[in-house]
């Protein structure tokens, strides 16, 4: 066989590489049919090569455009894995049914499969089509395993809920016991089987302190109700009558979902005890975690009484439920929540504690310290001070969050890297996500993140380093200078979080960010190490003391939240923020943290956008709950007008904020501009520069049904909690049961003749029904 010679550089390159294999090939005689077919074969790839060549030099350009742009830019790729991987995740909760996530992951990887078609392996000697060609298909590959991610994490844990309301006797076992003092309960979560099927469930039943006491009284069990070794802990097997009902849907648009959050913790009812509870068999052996957490928290609340007890627990074993409905409040508006929520303060506070007490005993010892590297014993220290403290606080996502961070910064501290980056923060959220991608949607994971994320865009940028770098200064000056940066801080943080309260909480804080410049060095240099010290000091029984300090600094955060939050216009209530909104917030937030350089500053624009979005988001005037019972009306002068005066929290608490209103509502029935009878209430509303006439029922009682007609005939929109008869036309709405069970609370924004559903945002996922 003879070998093809060489061909000379020169205008025969271009020839041979444009004439393909007609510049090389060279037929042999006697196959005349397959020197044709391969002419003609080659004619043809030599025509779709001039063709394509057009789209390939713009794409060239394109992408060597691009390259240099992220060059220049000082792009960091590695966090932005874990922005695709999110929005994969995001994308499987706002899309619809099921083929519209099996296309999304299918348009991902055609995206990838086109990039590997358009730019092949041989033409990487094109440095910057390499460069793009990879990051888009490792980012669509990415995009598609956060959808894939969350679909398969949702079919393995998700609980069909009940169908309707029941009650029913249950006997189960205890899987995880909840004590919230604050409330006067406990709250139980059990293993029961269906009295239909036979099948194995999971419920969550709130247990009233009276009966908790009564059945540890019959059990003998003469120790404290919160403590561990009770009867009602983990493992223990109970019977009981219960009143179920399926886990809630949002009562409005825009409201929380506990549909959702029960879906993914796999709770197939929550309900309410009836009657006594029946005591079978006690726990064979209760979770070592539980009984600790519960023990520690009941032991510091003994040593320290009132609110400051239990603060101090909340800091000691992440036991939120025993602090005091109006402490909370105030902390939250605030802005101090987070405070109470074990996340990377105190984490971090416990790591670098544990960092600094070993690594200053050990250097006390001179051979030793010659001998052994001691940045890595008290790593290893502080690792393990980190890793009991988040198990010991229930291994939350904030808390896991804090700890995987916190492994990551002391691993770079012993590889004597940079310890405080974006690649840090990309790398505990990617872990958290796959573990409970469901968290990615709910505030405590957002919040999280996106203080931390602005806590390192601000530290690591180039003003900041510059302004903090060490110089020949008075001490005077660089206390003041690290004060001013703790307090730029603290701006960016409340900056940061914002739009995500808004959109979950709808309000916002506007003092926070100087109360957290108070509030963040007490509780983290003052509160936390003294309760340590008192737990400490509680193995001999000289603690006494040391509590009294204890009390005294959680007295002065207490009194730093009551006094911001009682300021005027501390908490401003929005309306419900939409999703194009909260999106630019969020696109820009990222842009501004991912990018250095000038690019970032681009970031500024979708956030400018979002918030003149956000002022000129419309308050809806009506608010209709999905049971029909609950109706809200929006008055011109801000306040709120309620069909009922109902007793119910949380009806109250959706009707305000959704409303963007803090004054308690008056009833309709109150209202001069109201006629109510003792079946109806009507009033008539000027919106959009005509007058809107309300029906609505106030309660089940049936009445003529040509009456009725007759009413509705004159009403524009008509509400009612039960079925209403076919013959009932109003001239825009009839909010009845039926259309309620179908779509959900409803919001009317009468001016923009616009209705907002419940349902058009649950499409098909498991945890929404309508009947």
């Amino acid at each position: 066989m003879s070998e093809t010679p060489l061909i000379p550089m020169g205008d025969t390159t271009g020839k041979a590489l444009a004439g393909g294999s007609q510049a090389i090939a060279r037929p042999v005689e006697g196959q005349t049919g397959f020197v044709q077919n391969a002419d003609q074969e080659t004619a043809r790839r030599s025509r779709m090569w001039q063709s394509l060549k057009p789209l390939s030099s713009i794409g060239s350009h394109a992408a060597s455009r691009s390259e240099r742009f992220l060059a220049e830019a000082g792009f960091d790729r590695a966090p932005w894995l874990a922005v695709m991987f999110a929005a994969g995740i995001f994308a499987w909760f706002v899309l619809k049914e099921p083929w519209q996530w099996a296309s999304a992951m299918g348009a991902a990887g055609v995206l990838a499969l086109a990039a590997v078609a358009l730019w092949p392996p041989t033409q990487e000697a094109d440095e910057a089509r390499a460069h793009l060609r990879r990051a888009i298909i490792v980012c669509s590959l990415t995009f598609a395993l956060g959808v894939g991610v969350i679909w398969a994490r949702s079919e393995m844990v998700g609980a069909e809920p009940i169908e309707r309301p029941v009650i029913e006797r249950v006997e189960g076992y205890v899987l995880e016991r909840q004590d919230q003092p604050s409330e006067d309960r406990i709250r139980l979560t059990m293993a029961v089987r269906d009295a239909a099927t036979g099948q194995a469930r999971r419920i969550r039943v709130n247990v009233p302190m009276a009966q908790v006491e009564r059945i540890e009284a019959q059990t003998g069990a003469q120790i404290p109700l919160a403590s561990a070794d009770g009867a009602l802990s983990e493992g223990a097997l109970v019977r009981m009558r219960v009143r179920l009902m399926p886990p809630a849907s949002p009562m409005l648009p825009g409201a929380y979902d506990f549909a959702r959050a029960a879906w993914f913790k796999g709770l197939a009812a929550t309900g309410t005890l009836l009657g006594e509870i029946e005591y079978v068999e006690p726990a064979q052996s209760a979770r070592p975690l539980a009984r600790l957490q519960r023990a520690l928290s009941a032991h510091v609340r003994q040593q320290l009484e009132g609110s400051p007890g239990t603060i101090a627990a909340a800091f000691a074993s992440g036991d939120r439920g025993s602090i005091a409905s109006d402490d909370a409040d105030a902390m939250r508006d605030a802005g101090l929540t987070h405070l109470l929520a074990i996340s990377g303060l105190h984490v971090s506070a416990v790591i670098a504690a544990a960092y600094l007490v070993t690594i200053k005993l050990l250097a006390l010892f001179p051979a030793l310290a010659l001998r052994v590297r001691l940045p890595i014993v008290a790593a290893g220290v502080g690792a393990l001070a980190g890793l009991g403290y988040t198990l010991l606080t229930g291994a939350q996502v904030p808390t896991v969050r804090a700890c995987v961070a916190a492994m990551l910064v002391l691993g770079a501290l012993v590889l004597g890297r940079e310890a405080l980056s974006l690649r840090m923060v990309a790398a505990a959220a990617i872990v958290v996500m796959l573990l409970w991608p469901e968290s990615l949607v709910g505030p405590s994971f957002q919040m999280s993140f996106s203080a931390v994320l602005a806590i390192v865009a601000l530290h690591t940028s180039a003003p900041a380093r510059e302004f903090l770098k060490p110089r020949e200064e008075p001490y005077v000056k660089r206390i003041g200078r690290q004060v001013f940066m703790l307090f730029l801080t603290g701006l960016v943080i409340e900056l940061a979080l914002m739009p995500i309260v808004m959109f979950h909480f709808h309000r916002a804080g506007l003092y926070g960010a100087l109360a957290n410049v108070i509030a963040i060095p007490l509780v983290t240099f003052i509160s936390m190490p003294l309760v340590a010290l008192a737990l400490t000091l509680d193995v001999v029984g000289l603690g006494g003391l040391v509590w009294w300090c204890v009390g005294v600094s959680l007295d002065a955060l207490l009194a730093i939240a009551r006094f911001t939050s009682a300021q005027p216009g501390a908490v401003k209530l929005m309306p419900q923020m939409n999703a194009i909104t909260i999106a630019l917030f969020a696109g820009g937030g990222l842009w501004l943290a991912l990018w250095t350089k000038r690019a970032r500053l681009w970031g500024g624009v979708p956030i400018a956008l979002a918030s003149f979005s956000l002022v000129f988001t419309p308050i809806p005037d009506v608010l209709i709950g999905r049971d029909g019972r609950h109706v809200g009306i929006t008055l011109s002068d801000g306040r709120l007008l309620s069909l009922r005066d109902t007793r119910s929290s949380y009806a109250r608490d959706n009707l305000l904020e959704l409303a963007g209103v803090k004054a308690d509502p008056i009833p309709i029935a109150q209202w001069d501009g109201a006629r109510c009878s003792d079946e109806f209430c009507v009033i008539t509303i000027t919106r959009g520069g005509r007058d809107w006439v309300l029906l609505m029922a106030r309660n089940n009682d049936l009445i003529a049904e040509r009456a009725l007609a007759a009413a509705c005939e004159r009403a524009d929109i008509v509400v009612a909690a039960r079925y209403l008869p076919r013959s009932c036309r109003p001239r825009w709405l009839r909010a009845d049961k039926r259309l309620l069970n179908q779509r959900g609370g409803l919001a009317l924004d009468l001016t923009a003749g616009r209705i907002t559903d419940v349902a058009s945002g649950q499409g098909s996922h498991g945890w929404w029904r309508s009947d």
